[in-house]
């Protein structure tokens, strides 16, 4: 358990100073960067009720994949469709399913690669990992908004009343998001339930109703039929259909979302452990597996019949079904009552997978960004990032001028890139474990690798807005580094034994000179004594301190360990486990409490030795020393005594 000064230490650093008015609401909303539960009941639901939240998102594709499909494929959009569907139950299920062993916390594919890569390459490549999910969560967003403002013009009751504001209601229902989370989202699985299962049904009635049309006509297969034969024999429209389906990748949306709302499925199994809870991952696979397989029947059923009722003409852009085929049949077959509620629900649905996006992005960004020092620590706040994410959602729907089929290939490459990530890191993860498995994940991973590239070279504006995305993210982590480099950078403390425990609390309040040292060897702190003793009146004994850093110095917060023992009438303070010798010299005067500080200077180049601060953890440690004191005081002016502190040139 930490101390109360440990307590102060971590409660204070770095955080935003208590303020009133309108800055003390932006930081009243919850905290973000703390990890949900890994196992236990508490705050858990079934994995049936919390398939609806995974399914505003995936089944909500619904309102505009049938119709990027037809626009995409034509008259093979079904094969296309089949072939989605395949790559579906037989790449991406699997791949997730494995994922879930590996992320029952809800990390997700992003944090196993991130483990598979310590070290700086690992930050950098979760970084830019970051910028493809901001991609796809942040185009979920706006194209959901955009498809739902699009439902919501083109209906024949609301038409009057809206013309062909399609901008202004996508950025309305845009802020009505953001509003509800500045609130406060607390209900999100039963609205989600609420939401979901009524589109669903209606999506039902209405591809029901397709099929008895297509059925009660004969006319329609065989015009169908005449315009597959039209493009070539059944190993040309295969090919043709392997081609034309990377860009309805769209349809693969919601297995990232499956495996980040992990923590909220309930563990029923009696023999769980918090490092392997198997009641959780096993209903989270089936959860994956319900999902999938809802949405691929629903997949092929509403291509097929969209694809024989709906004329060319009708789903182009512009035309009465672009974006809307499915809603554009159940106001043509079922009338304008049924329609609207179709409608109705629609913009809901759509409105809600916005929502999912915006909470998934509340879990992932500031369980990364703030813990690398990467991210001011507001970021961990719920307000002011709902507030930023909505900025980037205006910019990104002015940019696209709220287009359903101009997003499309954005939100695909996203999409695409987490899919191969996944993919990638089971193969990693499982190369010891099962040569086997690992070559069919690496197998998988070509799959979406083909995909993507297809993708990209069809349509670059998804790989150029995600490069945006990382250019930004690179470039804010960078500064906020650098900015936040004087922190203490302390998570917790720990002691190697019992006495040194008891040791360092007999030293603590004012008992000591602290003396940091870079050698540890008797003979070299016996050299520091006397250099001390020569040029100060120094009465009481000296605390040695020597840091011993980690291999991997990317890491932003530090859980040291310490080992103390009395030498000489002095003490030796061995310190493992840092990520920065300054830092950490810093702590332990905080929590010592000494009654002076003597710290060396080494005379060399400040800008080398701040780099090697920055990226290594070690530099003109004295100088460091000093400033992280300064800055960290400022935040606790109302304590008058503070230790000496004495700058001695080596």
């Amino acid at each position: 358990m930490p101390s109360a000064l440990q307590t102060r230490l971590l409660t204070r650093e770095g955080m935003p100073a208590p303020r009133t008015g309108w800055q003390g609401w932006l930081f009243r909303g919850d905290r973000l960067d703390r990890e949900l539960p890994a196992s236990g009941k508490r705050g858990t639901h079934p994995w049936y009720m919390v398939l609806w939240l995974t399914g505003v998102d995936y089944f909500s594709t619904l309102g505009y994949q049938p119709g990027i499909a037809l626009l995409a494929a034509g008259a093979i959009a079904p094969l296309a469709t089949g072939i989605l569907v395949a790559v579906t139950l037989v790449c991406a299920l699997p791949v997730y399913a494995l994922v879930a062993r590996r992320s029952h916390a809800g990390q997700g594919s992003i944090a196993l690669l991130e483990h598979l890569l310590p070290g700086w390459w690992g930050k950098v490549f979760v970084l830019v990992l970051l910028g493809f999910a901001a991609t796809d969560f942040v185009i979920t967003m706006t194209l959901s908004a955009a498809d739902a403002a699009q439902h919501a013009i083109e209906n024949p009751l609301l038409h009057d009343s809206l013309g062909e504001a399609r901008i202004p209601v996508t950025l309305g229902l845009l802020a009505l998001l953001a509003v509800v989370f500045l609130k406060g989202f607390k209900e999100a699985i039963g609205l989600a339930a609420a939401v979901g299962i009524p589109y669903l049904l209606l999506n039902a009635v209405v591809l029901g109703r397709g099929l008895y049309e297509v059925l009660t006509h004969p006319e329609l297969l065989p015009n169908w039929k005449a315009g597959l034969a039209a493009q070539g024999d059944t190993s040309a429209l295969l090919v043709a259909a392997a081609l034309v389906f990377p860009r309805l990748a769209l349809g693969l949306s919601g297995f990232e979302t499956g495996v980040s709302v992990m923590p909220l499925i309930r563990d029923d199994a009696p023999d769980s452990r918090a490092e392997r809870p198997e009641g959780r991952i096993r209903n989270t696979r089936k959860l994956l597996a319900a999902a999938a397989l809802i949405m691929s029947a629903y997949l092929v059923f509403s291509s097929f019949v969209t694809t024989v009722l709906i004329p060319a003409e009708a789903y182009q852009i512009g035309g009465p079904a672009s974006g809307r085929a499915i809603a554009w049949l159940a106001h043509g077959l079922l009338g304008p009552v049924f329609g609207t509620l179709y409608d109705i629900s629609t913009i809901l649905i759509l409105w809600f997978a916005g929502a999912s996006a915006m909470a998934g992005l509340l879990h992932i960004v500031p369980r990364y960004l703030p813990r690398f020092g990467m991210a001011p620590r507001w970021v961990a706040y719920t307000r002011p990032l709902v507030l930023m994410l909505f900025a980037v959602d205006v910019v990104v729907t002015l940019a696209f001028r709220a287009s359903v089929e101009a997003q499309g290939g954005a939100y695909a490459t996203g999409v695409l890139v987490l899919m191969l990530s996944a993919a990638i890191a089971a193969a990693l993860g499982l190369w010891r474990e099962s040569r086997l498995v690992s070559l069919y994940c690496w197998l998988i991973g070509l799959v979406f690798a083909y995909t993507l590239a297809e993708n990209v070279n069809d349509r670059p504006d998804g790989v150029i807005i995600a490069s945006i995305f990382i250019l930004i993210i690179v470039s804010l982590s960078a500064v906020s580094r650098l900015w936040r480099s004087t922190e203490l950078r302390f998570a917790q403390l720990e002691f190697a034994d019992e006495a040194s425990e008891k040791l360092w609390q007999r030293i603590t309040g004012r008992k000591v000179h602290l003396v940091p040292a870079a050698t540890n060897s008797p003979e070299g702190r016996a050299r520091k004594e006397a250099e001390i003793r020569k040029h100060y009146a120094v009465s009481g004994p000296l605390a040695f301190l020597h840091v011993s850093l980690l291999d991997n110095r990317s890491e932003f917060l530090s859980s040291p360990q310490v080992r103390a023992r009395e030498e000489n009438g002095h003490v030796v303070i061995e310190v493992a486990r840092s990520v920065a010798i300054a830092n950490t010299v810093a702590v332990i005067s905080e929590l010592i409490d000494p009654r002076g500080i003597f710290l060396g200077l080494s005379r060399k180049s400040l800008m080398s030795q701040a780099m090697r601060y920055l990226i290594f953890g070690e530099g003109e440690t004295g100088l460091l020393v000093y400033t992280i004191l300064i800055r960290y005081w400022g935040w606790t002016p109302e304590e008058d005594v503070r230790p000496l502190i004495f700058l001695m040139s080596d």
